[in-house]
């Protein structure tokens, strides 16, 4: 009724405004207006009561979880069901024990390409995180979410929940349902007055700056033809001359106006946040509305203009618990606990039970809690458990190993990280006739060949950061890693090939160990140095 009410007030002054002789470009533009105006008083006051159901169940976290468990378990209630209709949370912790999350989603497809299917969650949450992040993003930057203020430049979409009709009366000014990358670039390029950026993941904005590097001379012929001699091929000038600067502050020289870019956090994006905000898009703020997993919205993002990554942990559906971390390891005999109980400073592995099964699955992300919102945590994420390697029973982490290669990268000369993989050597058969060792396969911008003095340091960055990789090393035990340079376009087509699995997660995380065959393969077959 609310809705109603203010489209009405809208229309009638339009309608007045209308009836009086004008232009076809000025009613044109009226429309535009009432468009917009429309469009975020009903976004504002959706906003608004999204954020007061936020506070109020964040004030009584202990309830509102137990609410998220009983719609959880609403849809496997049956004769079957070992809690038979309850749903307390001890009996529920007694009854259904804790089952770890697959450590690699691709050994479930046999390494073989299957037609892809979708998992996107389209629940309460994701709409939850995507109003309250459109709020926050616009009281933040006030001016990004005015007509043609954003673009994306991706098929996918950073928000959780598709809202076409709001996207195309807000004015952005991508094509409507145009999915082809070079499409919504094109149309991106052609608008020098944007203040957003959105991409799907930072992965795949990564990708569209390598190919407009690539393809620039290309592009920029594609925006001239459209209109010769007026605006646009001045625009086209602008992206040759732009492009001819560098790699470095790219996107501001091509939008002059840009403040935000917004992308979906999910695993294995921290190296392409970091990639693109030291070259590309240095000066920028990066916000992502959420943070998603193949279960759902597990974060919401409240504070653009704080450091990235910090996420408040909703009471509502899925219904998640905390599992405590002792040294770095999964502790089997402590309990979970709630999001009321969480401790400030303290490390946890998420655990999530969904609308779909009786599982209570580790997903294997490792939370810190940096402060609180009511009773509810606010954490940013630190490593993914799952991620290891072990040629010797070593379990070397995510968190080692990335570490290690970040302080080798950072010795070579001109070198930028992009993307990296690990493998064990015995996946790829490359350690007969030596000792079993990793096999690491990076992207990089500034450096073209790898020499024998720059992998080595790999090797020995790796032996300073894990005692028990070194201790082996010298025991023998362990070869040194091998180091492998590939061309650009590797890593796009490893995720294209992760994506094709039927149980590929949204947003696609990018995992750091591989660890079939087939996968593997697509970066060794793209080997350069």
């Amino acid at each position: 009724m609310l809705l109603l009410l203010l489209t009405l007030l809208l229309l009638l002054p339009l309608a007045m405004l209308l009836w009086r002789p004008q232009s076809r470009d000025a009613r044109r533009s009226w429309l535009v207006r009432l468009q917009h105006c429309v469009t975020w008083g009903a976004l504002r006051w959706a906003a608004a009561w999204q954020q007061k159901r936020l506070a109020q169940s964040t004030l009584h976290a202990g309830q509102s979880q137990q609410q998220a468990l009983r719609w959880c378990l609403r849809g496997v209630q049956g004769p079957r069901c070992p809690l038979r209709g309850s749903t307390d949370i001890t009996t529920f912790r007694n009854h259904l024990p804790l089952t770890k999350a697959s450590q690699a989603q691709e050994e479930e497809s046999g390494g073989q390409p299957l037609p892809p299917t979708s998992n996107r969650y389209h629940g309460e949450a994701s709409l939850q995180a995507t109003l309250l992040g459109l709020a926050a993003l616009n009281k933040a930057y006030p001016e990004v979410l005015a007509p043609g203020g954003t673009a994306r430049v991706t098929a996918s979409s950073p928000w959780p929940y598709p809202l076409p009709w709001p996207w195309h009366a807000l004015g952005q000014v991508s094509p409507t349902g145009a999915k082809d990358p070079r499409v919504l670039l094109l149309e991106a390029l052609r608008s020098p007055g944007l203040r957003a950026l959105e991409a799907g993941t930072a992965a795949e904005l990564l990708d569209v700056f390598l190919d407009l590097e690539a393809h620039g001379e290309e592009l920029a012929e594609a925006i001239a033809a459209g209109n010769p001699g007026a605006p646009l091929a001045r625009r086209a000038a602008e992206l040759r001359e732009a492009l001819e600067q560098g790699t470095r502050g790219l996107a501001l020289r091509l939008w002059p106006k840009l403040q935000v870019v917004v992308t979906l956090d999910a695993g294995g994006q921290a190296e392409a946040v970091a990639a693109l905000g030291a070259l590309w898009c240095q000066g920028l703020t990066f916000f992502s509305p959420a943070y998603a997993a193949s279960g759902g919205v597990l974060g919401l993002s409240l504070w653009p203009e704080q450091p990235h990554g910090l996420y408040l942990l909703p009471p509502g559906a899925p219904f998640i618990e905390l599992l405590p971390l002792k040294e770095g390891t999964w502790e089997e005999a402590t309990r979970t606990v709630l999001l009321a109980e969480a401790q400030k400073g303290k490390e946890y592995e998420l655990v999530l039970t969904n609308h779909a099964s009786l599982t209570r699955c580790r997903l294997g992300d490792v939370v810190q809690v940096a402060g609180d919102y009511n009773q509810c945590p606010v954490v940013k994420f630190i490593c993914r458990l799952g991620q290891t390697l072990s040629v010797r029973g070593e379990d070397t982490g995510e968190d080692v190993f990335s570490e290690a290669l970040g302080r080798a990268v950072g010795q070579w000369p001109g070198a930028k990280l992009l993307d990296h993989g690990w493998v064990e050597s015995r996946i790829l058969d490359s350690s007969e006739g030596s000792a079993p060792h990793y096999e690491v396969f990076v992207a990089l911008k500034g450096l073209r060949n790898l020499s024998e003095e720059n992998r080595d340091k790999l090797d020995h960055c790796l032996q300073e950061t894990s005692a028990r990789y070194k201790d082996l090393r010298f025991r023998g035990s362990m070869g040194p890693a091998q180091v492998h340079l590939v061309g650009q376009g590797a890593f796009r087509e490893l995720r294209a090939a992760l994506a094709a699995c039927p149980s590929a997660p949204f947003p696609p995380e990018m995992p750091r160990v591989l660890r079939h065959r087939s996968l593997a393969q697509c970066l060794q077959r793209r080997v350069v140095s």
